[in-house]
């Protein structure tokens, strides 16, 4: 598996990211994973719609879950939009943390099986065998429109510009 050149860190320490690196412009690649209650799910499944990625290590640090809160309340006031939510956690975490958190406006995928996504859109941590944190705002069309790899993994991605993006669509 080949490094992409997206430097991050972790806490100061740096880590390596594989797989390919995702660019605006580029037509978002298929992917496949695993959704709730271990449903096969492919992004296709969501063809047609402007998709919100959010990409995160695991649900069950602060950060990652404060990503999720705040995807899952803009995901309400968003139209014709999905959210995919998607780590490494196992299915089962994931419905667990949504269900106590009363999260419903996001669609959790996760991408411990064969780390596709990460392999295919660049977010795999070598070191951790986690995705790295980001966002990835694909169009109608499947054409990447934004992309943020966080530079520091405990840090919140930058919501208000991937939001611009998803709300110019």
């Amino acid at each position: 598996m080949k490094e992409n050149s997206v430097k991050i860190t972790f806490g100061g320490n740096p880590l390596t990211l594989l797989g390919d690196e995702i660019k605006v412009g580029d037509k978002a690649p298929e992917f496949a994973a695993v959704g709730a209650g271990l449903a096969p799910f492919k992004l296709s499944d969501v063809a047609g719609k402007t998709v919100v990625v959010a990409v995160y290590p695991s649900i069950d640090t602060g950060v990652c879950a404060a990503q999720n809160r705040r995807f899952n309340s803009e995901a309400n006031q968003l139209n014709d939009v999905v959210v995919l939510s998607i780590s490494c956690d196992l299915p089962f975490a994931q419905s667990r943390f949504c269900a106590a958190e009363g999260l419903a406006n996001i669609k959790t995928i996760s991408d411990h099986k064969d780390l596709e996504f990460g392999q295919k859109y660049g977010f795999w941590i070598k070191e951790l065998r986690l995705l790295g944190r980001g966002t990835v705002v694909i169009d109608k069309s499947g054409i990447v429109r934004y992309v943020e790899y966080v530079s520091e993994v405990t840090h919140e991605p930058n919501y208000e510009a991937a939001l611009a993006v998803v709300k110019s669509l």
